[in-house]
């Protein structure tokens, strides 16, 4: 097999700028072009990217998001208060409630220590106040409930009143006296229908 000779008094040809330099101080770049040391250009990092790993976005044991059941809204302590003298529209206060305006929802009174079969919570009625009694309340069908409060023979609908308070007219009832507080400890509204997980 053929040596080659080593060049020692050799020169060559710069291909970048056709200088003659000494064949021993000659490279290649990664191009193909024999240049002299002095001219050498490395290769342009952008030309040759490194590879690299994109984003963790997925994550292990992914469940399907599940749609939570409605539940009751615990009102306050005789969060109830009826209108006025003849009247069944009942004011009530729930703080931050988020109830729609128009929707029909139940009212229940304190939960009881025992449960139906299968397993479902009952609840006692509301305690009667002002003419107005508990089972009415209470009224399986529920109630549509306006937002707000009910003032002076309207709808007060300012943002806080909206948030905190909202009113139903009770059926067949009517006040005896009028702004009276009532319906005792454990309240709660919510959907008509409760259901179990």
């Amino acid at each position: 097999m053929p040596k080659y000779a080593s060049g020692k008094y050799a020169k060559a040809i710069s291909d970048r700028s056709g200088l003659e330099f000494p064949y021993r101080e000659m490279v290649r770049e990664w191009n193909g072009s024999i240049v002299h040391f002095s001219e050498f250009e490395p290769k342009q990092p952008q030309l040759q990217p490194r590879p690299s790993g994109a984003d963790a976005i997925s994550i292990r044991n992914v469940r399907v998001a599940r749609i939570e059941n409605a539940v009751p809204y615990a009102i306050p302590e005789n969060g109830f208060e009826t209108y006025e003298a003849g009247s069944g529209v009942i004011n009530v206060t729930a703080p931050g409630h988020g109830l729609t305006n128009g929707t029909t929802y139940r009212f229940r009174g304190p939960p009881l220590a025992i449960t139906a079969s299968g397993g479902t919570f009952q609840f006692g009625n509301p305690q009667d106040f002002d003419g107005i009694t508990g089972t009415n309340i209470a009224k399986a069908a529920g109630y549509a409930i306006t937002t707000g409060i009910f003032k002076s023979g309207a709808r007060v609908s300012t943002d806080y009143a909206v948030a905190n308070f909202f009113f139903f007219t009770v059926d067949t009832d009517t006040a005896t006296i009028g702004n009276i507080k009532g319906g005792g400890v454990g309240c709660s509204v919510g959907p008509v229908t409760l259901t179990a997980w």
